[in-house]
């Protein structure tokens, strides 16, 4: 029933005037292009990576003519076995280099390989006996076959209706073999999406899996190398052309020549572009969610891939977004996941989503390629119009509605997050469910995180080496030595130490030449006034809610230590190479305990369980006193 219905249409198509096809391909090319298809989604990102600097109307305007395309080419596969020869030579031709060609190689030993591209007017290729009087070489073409036989029979025996072979990838290639041995021409569909078969390179520089056939026959039978593509005229007429492809005979070479080629082609000219079938996922490779954060593949190419196009490292064509967290502690203790994954990923462009007040300091200590501000105002409808630049995937930090909806938003296709017990998370694509087994009080933050990223393939150990400054800051002079002090807390009251805690430390080291220095956000000056309060300003200077996070970050790296609670800026200090001591009391050092290769002293109250939970009250002055070594 399929097939007769398949049939009927095609002769529908092929028998009504030529302009109401073109019409009713159009219209549904139009119709099609306003649904909010994943399909229209794959067309607009696949342009938007390929032609990035090119702007949002031109992708729009190309890809209504690729979708338009597309149809034409589907309505001409079933359509073409019901044109007559004297309809195929009015509708299609061969350029005359095409033409001296097939008369030049009709006696020739030597066999011949066509490389034939994914243009929208392909099938045409079948019928160059119809369109050629000269005497040729016999022609073959390797196919897929579908799944349903009948249909299957149908389209091999329509295709071969004049007199162009299909061979069938099933059965092997023992007789496309016997073919080239035989000194024919054999035509390959060369592919970006060859799957685990597939030779991993690069196309417009990003990462693909492609058919590698055609390399290695040309290599072990020496053959000529073509070009076989369709020039498009107008809806249904073309001109079927031809390139000869000069390459080095070896099958990698040859596999990069052939891809140089059609990028080039497809550069050259936006109705050439449009002809080729950008609607197909072409480069999903590397997508797998297990394996995302790493390059993995059974045939790599990449080193020779990038000898030939002459880089240094792989471009970076992967779009991997990253929502940060919300606290300036958690941003700096992601740090080393991120540059893991930069390595592990090294042809992913990262690009970091945070709050207005850390895109500062992230510019200065962050290796990110990109960083987007998400206000704190509009966030929903900013996130929405992210879309247009079709991220591929976006990791969040944040565990809450609000950033997976921003996450949704922008139509990432892989959402990636940690699933805690309770806490469902259903605009994700995918998630890092935390096993039972695994106490989070019992393991650093870091620790939990870097689960959650092996979970979709990181492989990379986080390096803990201290975060470099982008800018030349001038460290402290040997003396007098300068204390930094982080009076406050912004998140949490119970981590504050006490005020009297803090004047007697001082009191305690202004007995020594020493030069100290209050922290605090805004919202902490109220504390750094009271710890001020009744001290010399030259020897005890007050920034608290005087240093935005950069100035903040450059005058914790002129301090010799920093005294502290559990804090972000304890964190930002540990980061950047400064001794701490650090103060827990109520909070759990096990998981928030200073990450970074610097030196850090952790101070608990008396008999304080590991995981925390007394008053920070408990650490006196002189216990503080006995861990700084002057």
């Amino acid at each position: 029933m399929i097939l007769r219905l398949i049939a009927f249409l095609g002769w529908i198509l092929a028998t009504l005037p030529r302009k109401v096809t073109c019409a009713l391909c159009y219209l549904l090319g139009e119709i099609l292009f306003f649904i909010p298809t994943q399909r229209r989604h794959i067309l607009l990102s696949n342009l938007h990576h390929a032609f990035p600097d090119r702007p949002l109307d031109w992708h729009r305007k190309l890809a209504h003519t690729s979708l338009r395309r597309t149809l034409e080419m589907g309505a001409l596969v079933l359509a073409l076995p019901y044109f007559s020869k004297k309809q195929l030579r009015r509708s299609f031709s061969l350029s005359t280099r095409l033409g001296q060609a097939l008369g030049q190689n009709a006696d020739k030993r030597r066999p011949a390989l066509a490389f034939v591209p994914h243009f929208s007017l392909m099938e045409t290729l079948t019928t160059i006996p119809a369109l050629y009087d000269g005497r040729f070489k016999p022609m073959a073409v390797i196919f897929r076959p579908l799944d349903h036989p009948r249909l299957d029979q149908w389209i091999q025996k329509t295709r071969e209706r004049w007199g162009i072979r299909l061979l069938s990838r099933k059965a092997g290639f023992d007789e496309a073999i016997r073919w080239l041995r035989a000194g024919n021409t054999l035509g390959i569909l060369v592919d970006q999406n060859a799957g685990k078969r597939g030779l991993l390179t690069t196309f417009f520089g990003r990462l693909c899996s492609t058919t590698h056939l055609h390399g290695l026959l040309s290599e072990k039978f020496e053959a000529d190398l073509y070009a076989f593509y369709t020039n498009r005229k107008a809806f249904w007429q073309a001109e079927i052309d031809l390139e000869p492809l000069n390459c080095p005979k070896d099958k990698y070479q040859i596999v990069l020549k052939t891809q140089s080629w059609l990028e080039q082609k497809l550069r050259q000219s936006d109705t050439i572009c449009a002809d080729w079938l950008w609607l197909h996922d072409r480069w999903r490779t590397q997508y797998n969610p297990r394996r995302r954060l790493r390059i993995q593949a059974r045939k790599n190419i990449l080193q020779e891939t990038l000898s030939f196009y002459q880089q240094a490292t792989l471009p970076k064509k992967t779009r991997i977004w990253i929502g940060m967290p919300n606290w300036l502690g958690d941003i700096i203790i992601a740090l080393p996941l991120i540059h893991a994954l930069q390595k592990g990923r090294p042809d992913a462009e990262i690009t970091l989503l945070a709050q207005p007040q850390f895109i500062p300091l992230l510019k200065e200590i962050a290796r990110a390629d990109r960083l987007v501000l998400l206000p704190s105002k509009g966030a929903f409808g900013y996130a929405w119009r992210l879309r247009n630049a079709y991220p591929d995937t976006y990791l969040l930090f944040t565990n809450s509605l609000r950033g997976d909806l921003q996450a949704w938003l922008t139509r990432a296709p892989q959402r990636f997050g940690m699933l805690r017990p309770g806490k469902p998370r259903p605009l994700l694509t995918h998630a890092w469910k935390r096993p039972k087994a695994l106490d989070e009080a019992r393991h650093h933050q870091t620790y939990v995180s870097h689960q959650f990223l092996s979970h979709f393939g990181l492989e990379v150990e986080p390096d803990t080496t201290p975060l470099q400054w982008r800018q030349a800051v001038p460290r402290a002079a040997p003396s007098p030595l300068r204390i930094g002090l982080i009076c406050g807390s912004e998140n949490d009251p119970s981590k504050r130490w006490p005020v009297s805690h803090w004047r007697r430390l001082i009191e305690k080291l202004l007995e020594k030449p020493i030069e100290i220095v209050l922290f605090g956000t805004t919202n902490d000056r109220p504390i750094t006034q009271a710890v001020a309060a009744g001290f010399d300003p030259q020897k005890v200077a007050n920034l608290g809610g005087k240093t935005p996070l950069v100035a903040f970050a450059e005058q914790l790296l002129r301090c010799h230590f920093v005294i502290c609670s559990d804090t972000g800026g304890m964190h930002l200090a540990n980061a950047l190479g400064v001794s701490v001591v650090a103060l827990f009391g109520p909070t759990n050092p096990i998981r928030t305990v200073p990450l970074f290769d610097a030196p850090a002293h952790l101070l608990q109250p008396p008999h304080c369980p590991p995981t925390g939970g007394c008053p920070i009250g408990n650490i006196t002055p002189e216990q503080v006193l006995e861990r700084l070594t002057f």
